[in-house]
């Protein structure tokens, strides 16, 4: 019997990991590449327009995270996750049908209801005996799908747009279709806090974070920016086709993903201020560069330097907010720390939308630029010996 559990609980991950692989799979490339792009060129929108629609995406996605626990606890797994992606579905499927600016708007919206419960859910079916194993796995196929969908739509897009579409709904549908096999068992459980103690807990939470959060909505602010003026930056200022442009994200993922481990031990041994600092400051300093409209091979050197900034930057990063975290409310400590970000993200794609649409694309890269400095200014200032006392447990 203890076998055969494991055998089953064994099928469930690679499930729920194929269901996650195509979720994140047409997040990053709606995100990155078909809705900036499909807008634009097909459907004729502005970039402004956009960069709202972006943004409607990750405000229902960021208030989704926030009562998703309100309702796991009163409603079954496989009914959140079914219910969220069938949403998630009607929204890739209303794309053809946005040609109206407040139809784009709302299927992009949409989409974003059925990504936040996979997540979640991947959570409660890990075990805690290969804890560390399973959420790895997890999270290279996260990484591998949300990296892959807007290279493979970008090679499609610029010969077969509509074909790139429907790409998108058959994946969206087969996450869908695959959703009616999760069980609701549930291997870790998730431990729900009234409303009221989660207010008092968040209210000390954000006391205690205070010297953090400029620079979290800054970074996040700065980063989603540029999402929905990408692909016309990389066509108007940097003359790339989608071709280039494609191999130029593949280039600069792959950097970050060679660099992640080795900048990550480096960061333990060295301390993680530094590697805050000059992280942002090499981005800083990347994006500038880029905003110039330099060669193409200039463009995938500066390339290559976003990707080990960022790879200095994400575990220095992370290891700075588990400093943050109390250790008895795991989920809600995070959960904080993805609704104060998730302000940085939508604001970021609305103003990087604005800014184009007055000024340029250029300019827009450009003041991420500036942005991504002041950060790494404001880590050089920030209390890191404040943290240190911070981690002891005593809050």
């Amino acid at each position: 019997m203890i076998k055969k559990d494991r055998l089953s609980l064994g099928r469930e991950v690679w499930l729920l990991a194929i269901i996650l692989f195509f979720v994140e799979f047409v997040r990053g490339a709606a995100l990155i590449s078909f809705i900036p792009i499909y807008g634009k060129e097909v459907l004729y929108i502005n970039v402004a327009i956009i960069g709202v629609a972006i943004t409607a995406h990750y405000l229902t996605d960021t208030i989704l995270k926030s009562v998703i626990g309100y309702l796991l606890d009163r409603f079954s797994i496989r009914f959140i996750v079914h219910t969220g992606l069938l949403i998630t579905l009607a929204g890739m499927l209303m794309f053809q049908f946005a040609n109206h600016h407040w139809v784009f708007i709302l299927a992009s919206a949409l989409y974003g209801v059925g990504i936040s419960p996979i997540w979640i859910v991947c959570l409660t079916k890990v075990t805690e005996e290969k804890r560390a194993t399973q959420m790895g796995f997890l999270y290279t196929i996260w990484l591998v799908g949300m990296g892959l969908g807007p290279v493979v739509c970008n090679v499609i897009i610029e010969h077969h747009p509509i074909l790139s579409y429907w790409i998108l709904v058959v994946l969206s549908l087969l996450a869908w279709i695959l959703s009616l096999f999760i069980t609701n068992t549930q291997v870790q459980q998730v431990q729900y806090i009234p409303f009221r103690e989660q207010l008092h807990i968040l209210s000390e939470r954000l006391k205690l974070m205070k010297p953090l959060l400029p620079g979290m909505i800054l970074q996040t602010t700065g980063a989603s920016m540029i999402v929905p003026i990408l692909p016309s930056f990389a066509e108007e200022s940097l003359r790339l086709t989608n071709t280039s442009y494609t191999l130029l994200l593949l280039f600069g993922g792959a950097c970050t993903v060679i660099a992640l481990i080795p900048m990550g031990k480096l960061s333990d041994r060295f301390g993680k201020k530094w590697f805050l600092v000059f992280g942002f400051l090499m981005f800083a300093f990347a994006l500038y560069s880029i905003s110039q409209g330099p060669t193409l091979v200039m463009a995938y050197v500066w390339a290559i330097v976003l990707g080990v900034s960022y790879a200095a930057v994400l575990p220095a990063w992370n290891a700075l907010l588990a400093n943050y975290v109390p250790p008895a409310q795991q989920g809600l400590g995070w959960g904080i720390f993805s609704t104060v970000e998730g302000i940085g993200v939508m604001i970021g794609p609305v103003l990087g939308g604005y800014l184009a649409s007055i000024y340029s694309t250029q300019q827009v890269v450009f003041i991420s630029s500036i942005l991504f400095g002041a950060i790494a200014l404001f880590y050089i200032f920030f209390p890191f010996k404040h943290i240190v006392h911070h981690s002891t447990g005593r809050h």
